[in-house]
């Protein structure tokens, strides 16, 4: 493609060279250049991509793009007022606009991105409709499952991977959409038809500094879906969230607006919910007519991600009695409330919850189930917003009945820093230390009694650990299992 057709996408500046040059290549990492590639010089929170753009012209970059004007270069330098959009600009243009030959679902929300898109694609796919998906726990492009980078990939990435959705004959995909990527412009020029809006908790202030930052961040992916160009998406909504409600006034005369939760003014309505070990059943009411909903996965919240993933595949041109079918087949998705077979008569379960509100949710579904005891094991990850340590203590404290704290992914902070903040929270004293996240699995594996439920909370799917120095494997499922089998054969 040429340089100038690329061009004509973006706002620029100034631009010093030919732009006749042909373009075989678009990236914002100079490993990754070679002749004919583009170069986006972005502006990372910590390093400036402009110290990389000797590095890719020696390895053959044709044009730079940057906001910095005082450059020169022999490749054609292209100067832009932001960085990040013209690199969303040049890669849907590169692309082809993959997104507007895929219906495609946005979810954001602090809690049940991962769960309500997983839902959405097991819906398309039922129906007919071959579903790519991207998110935290991995990508899958067409019969391709790849490892996930982060929840929402750069744009230049989102467009790549739909663009290889459409050769590999998908006709829709279902994709997270973190606050990160609303700010950082990840999904611009990607067209919705359904945009799908959670809930809204305390999380990422250590980026967003204020709830209502981290809202309005939240609130772009509907500002942008009224502006969208070519498709004329619906927004589904929580209503029973109190930023839900409040995203529904602001942009109802805007946008079509689909709501749903378990009040009567919901237009997917939940009522009569039901929850056992073996899942969750509810009647829904939507478009005037009932249904009779199963679902394979155990909790109140994931009738919100179910009523949600209903809403959006309905939206997608899915008709409601089929999709509510589809859920009834629907596999549990990994790190969710995830069982550990345990051949015991205790059960251990994983979840991923990682702020105070998933983890009282997770908690509140294990207590459902009657537990003679429910015994926690948790920490906080480092790095991270700190306010919300002593909140996830208080809420453990406050609803199981013993818990081991213990260390998440500490990264660059001390484990036993983190473990203080955390203890404020924990008022009764019913918990104790144990800073190895192994050991800590071993002791309540160990501990635990016949009825009683093991919850270990934090980290869910991912299968590693992060510290200062290092970063090793480890997964809680496969933990779980090894002190299962322990104390099998200790038995």
């Amino acid at each position: 493609m040429k340089l100038d057709a690329l061009l004509s996408q973006v706002s620029t500046v100034k631009v010093d060279g030919p732009t006749d040059r042909d373009i075989t290549n678009l990236t914002y990492d100079s490993r990754r250049v070679k002749p004919g590639t583009l170069f986006f010089a972005l502006k990372g929170e910590k390093v400036d991509g402009s110290v990389f753009i000797d590095a890719a012209i020696a390895a053959g970059a044709e044009a730079i793009v940057s906001e910095n004007a005082s450059i020169k270069t022999r490749a054609t330098n292209i100067v832009v007022a932001d960085a990040r959009n013209a690199m969303a600009d040049c890669a849907a243009a590169y692309f082809q606009h993959p997104a507007r030959a895929l219906k495609i679902a946005g979810v954001t929300g602090t809690n049940g991105k991962t769960t309500t898109a997983f839902l959405i694609k097991h819906i398309c796919e039922a129906a007919m409709l071959r579903c790519g998906l991207l998110g935290t726990v991995r990508y899958e492009v067409g019969d391709r499952v790849l490892p996930a980078a982060r929840t929402t990939p750069e744009s230049l990435d989102v467009h790549d991977l739909l663009w290889q959705m459409r050769s590999a004959g998908c006709k829709a995909c279902a994709m997270e959409v973190s606050s990160h990527a609303l700010m950082q412009a990840r999904v611009r020029g990607v067209e919705f038809d359904a945009a799908v809006f959670t809930n809204l908790t305390q999380d990422h202030l250590d980026y967003h500094k204020t709830m209502e930052a981290y809202f309005e961040a939240k609130s772009r992916m509907f500002s942008e879906l009224a502006a969208q160009p070519k498709k004329k998406g619906k927004a589904v909504i929580n209503l029973d969230d109190r930023y839900g409600a409040m995203l529904v006034q602001r942009f109802a005369k805007e946008i079509p607006v689909v709501t749903y939760g378990v009040g009567v003014h919901a237009d997917f309505r939940a009522s009569n919910v039901r929850i056992d070990f073996h899942g969750t059943s509810y009647q829904l009411d939507a478009g005037g007519r009932s249904y009779l909903v199963r679902l394979p996965q155990i909790g109140q919240f994931n009738v919100y991600n179910s009523l949600a993933a209903l809403a959006a595949a309905n939206a997608m041109g899915v008709d409601v009695r089929a999709a509510v079918l589809a859920l009834a087949t629907a596999t549990a998705v990994p790190g969710r409330l995830e069982a550990v077979p345990a051949q015991r008569q205790f059960r251990v379960f994983v979840d991923y919850a990682h702020t105070d509100d998933a983890l009282l949710n997770v908690i509140k579904t294990c207590r459902e189930l009657n537990p003679a005891r429910l015994i926690v094991v948790f920490g906080c990850g480092g790095d991270r917003d700190k306010t919300k340590r002593p909140r996830m203590g208080a809420v453990v404290d406050q609803n199981a009945d013993y818990a081991i704290v213990t260390s998440d992914n500490p990264r660059k902070e001390e484990p036993l820093d983190i473990i203080e903040d955390i203890k404020p929270g924990l008022r009764r004293g019913n918990y104790e230390v144990i800073v190895d996240r192994r050991e800590a699995i071993f002791k309540a594996v160990a501990m635990a009694q016949p009825r009683d439920i093991i919850l270990i909370a934090g980290k869910g799917h991912e299968n590693y650990q992060e510290f200062a120095d290092r970063t090793m494997p480890f997964d809680d499922v496969a933990v779980a299992r090894e002190a299962l089998d322990a104390r099998r054969t200790e038995g």
